[in-house]
C-alpha cells in the first residue's frame, strides 16, 4: 500500500482511532477530527465500554480488579482488563469527551475503594503504575489528585526513575514504571502547567530513558529485555519502544523540542517492524479477561500499531 492507502485503510475504522487519524495523519480541518471524536461516546469502542459501567459509577464492581476476583487463578489466566482503572483508561486514551462521564468521578470517589489496603479510589495507592494511571483519569474527570502529584515527587529514586517494588525495598529504576510515571505526570503538565517540581521529576525520567538509548542497560549496553520490541495493543502497563517513542513524541510537542537523537536506535526498531505495505503486525495483547476485543489476533496488521508507528515515524522525520 501507498501512504494513501494506509491512510484510507486506516480511516476506515472505529472513531476512536478514526479521529486520531484524521487530526495526526491527514491533517483534516479540527471541524472534521472533532466531529468524528465526538462520536466515541454514541457508537463503537466506547460507547460499548459505557454500556458495561455499574449504577455506582465503577466497572466489573472493582478499583484494579473485578469485584471476587481469584487471584489464585491470575497466573495462568492473566489480569483480568475489565474494571475501573482499566475501563477508563481507554475511554481516556480513546478521546471521549469527559463530560459524557459527568458525576462519575464523585461515584468512584464514594464507592471505589483500591484492593490494597482498602484505600480511597482517588488517594490513589503504592504503586507507581496505578498511582499515575488514576492521576490521568483523575484530571481527565476533574477529581481532585493533588496528592498523588506530590507522592511522585517524593517517590523518584536516585537513578532518576521509579519502580513499582519500591514498597519491596527496590532502588533501581524499572522501564515499565518510569514510562508509565511519566504519563501520568505529563498529563498533569498539559492539563496544569505543572510545577517546578514535577516538571524536574520529568526531566529526570526522560533522562533516564534516553541515557538507555530507550531500550539498553546502562551497564552493558545490550537490550534490557526480549519485550523492547513487542508491539501489541492495547499497550496496558507493559513498555516497548513504540509505546516509549510516542511517548517523548507528545512530551517533546507539548515542551515545544526537537526528539533526542539518542532515540534514534529505538526508532530504527521501530522502521524496521513496518512491513513492507507500510502497516505494523499485532504481535498479541496481553492476556486475561477483556470487555471486547479492540484490535486483530496475533501476526495480523494492525490499525491501531499501525497509526502509533506512522504517527511517531512522522514525527521523528519531519523534525
Amino acid at each position: 500500500m501507498g501512504i494513501e492507502d494506509v491512510h484510507a485503510w486506516l480511516r476506515d475504522s472505529d472513531p476512536a482511532l478514526r479521529w486520531q487519524v484524521e487530526r495526526d495523519l491527514i491533517g483534516e480541518p479540527a471541524e472534521v477530527w472533532e466531529a468524528t471524536r465526538a462520536r466515541v461516546g454514541t457508537e463503537g469502542f466506547g460507547a460499548r465500554l459505557l454500556a458495561f459501567q455499574d449504577a455506582d459509577g465503577q466497572w466489573a464492581g472493582g478499583a484494579f480488579f473485578p469485584a471476587g476476583f481469584d487471584f489464585a487463578t491470575m497466573e495462568q489466566a492473566g489480569q483480568p482488563w475489565t474494571a475501573t482503572t482499566w475501563t477508563l483508561n481507554s475511554l481516556r486514551e480513546w478521546g471521549l469527551d469527559p463530560a459524557v462521564l459527568k458525576g462519575t468521578a464523585d461515584l468512584i470517589a464514594q464507592n471505589s475503594r483500591w484492593e490494597y489496603d482498602d484505600l480511597p479510589y482517588w488517594d490513589g495507592e503504592v504503586d507507581c503504575c496505578i498511582n499515575a494511571w488514576t492521576l490521568a483519569n483523575g484530571l481527565w474527570l476533574g477529581a481532585d489528585v493533588t496528592g498523588i502529584v506530590d507522592w511522585f515527587v517524593q517517590h523518584q529514586l536516585a537513578d532518576g526513575g521509579w519502580n513499582c517494588q519500591w514498597v519491596e525495598g527496590s532502588k533501581r529504576s524499572s522501564f515499565h514504571s518510569t514510562l508509565n510515571s511519566l504519563k501520568g505526570l505529563l498529563a498533569y503538565d498539559i492539563a496544569t502547567g505543572g510545577t517546578s517540581d514535577t516538571r524536574a521529576a520529568r526531566r529526570a525520567g526522560e533522562e533516564y530513558l534516553l541515557r538507555r538509548g530507550l531500550f539498553r542497560r546502562l551497564s552493558t549496553g545490550e537490550p534490557v529485555g526480549p519485550w523492547i520490541d513487542h508491539f501489541g495493543y492495547p499497550f496496558r502497563w507493559r513498555y516497548n519502544v513504540l509505546n516509549a517513542a510516542e511517548y517523548f513524541r507528545q512530551a517533546a510537542l507539548f515542551d515545544g523540542v526537537k526528539p533526542d537523537p539518542r532515540m534514534a536506535d529505538a526508532i530504527s526498531l521501530i522502521r524496521t517492524a513496518r512491513q513492507a505495505d507500510g502497516t505494523w503486525l499485532q504481535a498479541g495483547r496481553p492476556p486475561g479477561q477483556v470487555w471486547f476485543e479492540e484490535d486483530v489476533p496475533a501476526g495480523e496488521p494492525s490499525k491501531w500499531l499501525t497509526l502509533y508507528g506512522t504517527r511517531v515515524l512522522d514525527w521523528w522525520s519531519a523534525s
